[in-house]
C-alpha cells in the first residue's frame, strides 16, 4: 500500500469535504481517505491506481491540487 497527502485549494465547507471524499473513495484501489478542508490523505494500492489519478479525481470534483507530499 502507498500513501499520499495532497494540499487542495478551493475547499471552504463540509460539503466540499464530502465532494472530494466521494470522488477519491470512488477510485478502484483506494482503501481509505481522510479529507479535511485544505488537504486529503489517501491510502491506495499502487498496483491499481496512482497519485495522478487521485489528483485528477480531486480536480474533477472542482478543486485545485496545489502540492503533493
Amino acid at each position: 500500500m502507498a500513501e499520499i497527502t495532497l494540499k487542495i485549494e478551493g475547499m471552504s465547507c463540509q460539503h466540499c469535504v464530502m465532494n472530494v471524499k466521494k470522488e477519491v473513495d470512488g477510485i478502484e484501489g483506494v482503501s481509505s481517505s481522510n479529507v479535511v478542508i485544505g488537504s486529503a490523505r489517501v491510502v491506495y494500492d499502487s498496483a491499481k491506481t496512482n497519485a495522478d489519478a487521485i489528483a485528477r479525481a480531486i480536480r474533477h470534483a472542482g478543486y485545485r491540487v496545489t502540492d503533493e507530499g
